[in-house]
């Protein structure tokens, strides 16, 4: 564990739980009991890439994923109902740190895919189809989808590989009638997506996004996390698509590229840890995520 991963002494808060980029905590009330239904969801700027935890950080990582998610949920308010409670946060976490309701979360990574590439091409190369779903013949890397297809993965602890799931494994996790819910949403949140993201000059080609159930069981499914951003999604360059070859990119897959490029040339399968980021990728990586904020919602960051 690195020192910058060791939970922050925040007055009135205790630390609930870090996962690979974010950090729970959990308000304390006058006696210092923690609060059952409010969570401060802080988003660090450690990067994940291949399942391992890149070194160094990147600068203004979380206050980009941050911001571009609430921006997001306001996007797909008609939708979804999201997690937000409030921004009203501790100083030494404003900007990345939100207050959220606590949920039961599902044990399920929901994953739609609108473009053919990464895991789902070599599933698709190897088997025809993508997480049980049929594709047309001759699609290449890149190639855009008829429709957005639902393709879920487990939820691997830290550390561990999220694997494909089968829509009857999803169906008995879930249960059919939210599984169904679940399918139906993460599509739709990456066709609005689409729709809102190619007026700005961007594909999203897939997306991951997290759902949540009121721990009461009342009401239906929260979308809860992130959404939309360059850690949960892959984002191309409208204008520079072009099917059968890997695509560039606004999010991670830089990364992802770099480590395994002639210039390094690490092998992810031979079980070893990725090298330490130079200073080039650590500032490109940066200068990408906040370029896919500026351009998706016109803000200067």
């Amino acid at each position: 564990m690195r020192v910058t991963d060791l939970p922050l002494e925040l007055p009135g808060y205790t630390h609930v739980y870090s996962g690979k980029v974010r950090d729970l905590y959990a308000p304390l009330d006058a006696e210092g009991r923690p609060d059952e239904e409010r969570l401060l969801l802080v988003a660090s700027n450690r990067l994940s890439a291949y399942d391992w935890m890149m070194s160094p950080e990147i600068p203004d990582k979380g206050a980009v994923l941050t911001r571009l998610s609430l921006w997001w949920f306001d996007q797909l308010a008609d939708l979804v109902p999201n997690h937000v409670v409030s921004t009203d946060v501790p100083d030494a976490v404003a900007g990345r740190g939100v207050l959220v309701r606590r949920l039961d979360m599902l044990k399920v990574e929901a994953i739609a895919r609108a473009y053919l590439t990464g895991g789902g091409l070599e599933e698709y190369r190897e088997k025809g189809s993508v997480s049980g779903v049929v594709l047309p013949e001759g699609l290449v890397d890149g190639s855009r989808l008829p429709e957005p297809v639902f393709t879920p993965t487990t939820k691997a602890p830290v550390g561990e590989h999220d694997l494909p799931m089968a829509p009857d494994e999803v169906e008995a996790e879930l249960g059919v009638e939210v599984a169904a819910e679940v399918s139906r949403l993460t599509r739709a949140i990456l066709a609005r997506g689409n729709e809102i993201a190619a007026e700005r000059g961007i594909l999203i080609a897939d997306t991951k996004v997290e759902f949540g159930l009121s721990p009461d069981g009342t009401g239906g499914l929260v979308l809860a996390d992130e959404v939309l951003t360059p850690d949960s999604s892959r984002f191309w360059p409208a204008e520079q698509w072009e099917p059968g070859h890997p695509q560039p990119s606004y999010d991670k897959q830089f990364v992802r590229d770099w480590l395994t490029s002639s210039e390094y040339g690490w092998d992810r399968k031979a079980g070893g840890p990725p090298p330490e980021l130079p200073g080039h990728v650590v500032e490109q990586t940066r200068a990408k995520y906040v370029e896919a904020y500026e351009r998706l919602t016109g803000e200067t960051f």
